[in-house]
């Protein structure tokens, strides 16, 4: 399995241009990452020929190789409609890409073959959101409060070094001939 990168810049969301599954992704996103570009590959997502739409989706995306991720992503369904996720084809080509996969099929009680070949599985589309982008804001506070310590910290440095260098140009001037000589 292909590890996700900590900071994608880019993000190829393979999934119906129409469905719930992206609006629910792109709320995330907002929210989180904004800064993210989000490149989406629009397919059908169930019926006859969705299964090769989604492989020839991916195989367009992995080709041009300017995404960090690739999101498989549709809102959940019956057996039925989740068969196109459950081609063969699409999970040697999942299996094959050089670029990390992450597999949102469904819902949480949805399986697909291809949540057992992605790099990551999430349990929803907008759990899948959150599992490949940081939430930028919480970054933001926590770089905030390590750069106050790090303020505080050269501060309480400075003022130390202040202290001491005060002390040993004292130690110089009474320990100097020439201050000897204007006693």
């Amino acid at each position: 399995k292909r590890p996700l990168p900590a900071f994608p810049s880019r993000l190829g969301v393979i999934t119906s241009p129409s469905g719930a599954a992206i609006r629910d992704v792109l709320k995330v996103l907002r929210r989180r990452a904004p800064q993210l570009a989000v490149t989406i590959f629009p397919v059908r997502v169930q019926g006859s020929g969705a299964a090769e739409e989604i492989l020839e989706a991916l195989q367009i995306a992995a080709q041009r190789a300017d995404c960090d991720v690739i999101l498989l992503t549709r809102g959940g369904g019956s057996i039925e409609d989740l068969a196109a996720f459950n081609d063969e084809r699409l999970a040697r080509t999942i299996a094959a890409v050089d670029i990390p996969v992450v597999s949102a099929v469904g819902h949480y009680i949805d399986f697909a073959i291809t949540y057992f070949v992605a790099d990551r599985r999430a349990p929803t589309p907008s759990a899948a959101a959150e599992l490949i982008c940081p939430d930028t804001a919480a970054l933001n506070l926590t770089i905030s409060g390590q750069q106050n310590r790090f303020y505080q910290a050269m501060s309480r440095r400075l003022q130390s070094d202040r202290r001491e260098l005060h002390r040993l140009d004292g130690r110089l001037l009474r320990c100097s001939p020439h201050s000897r000589l204007r006693q």
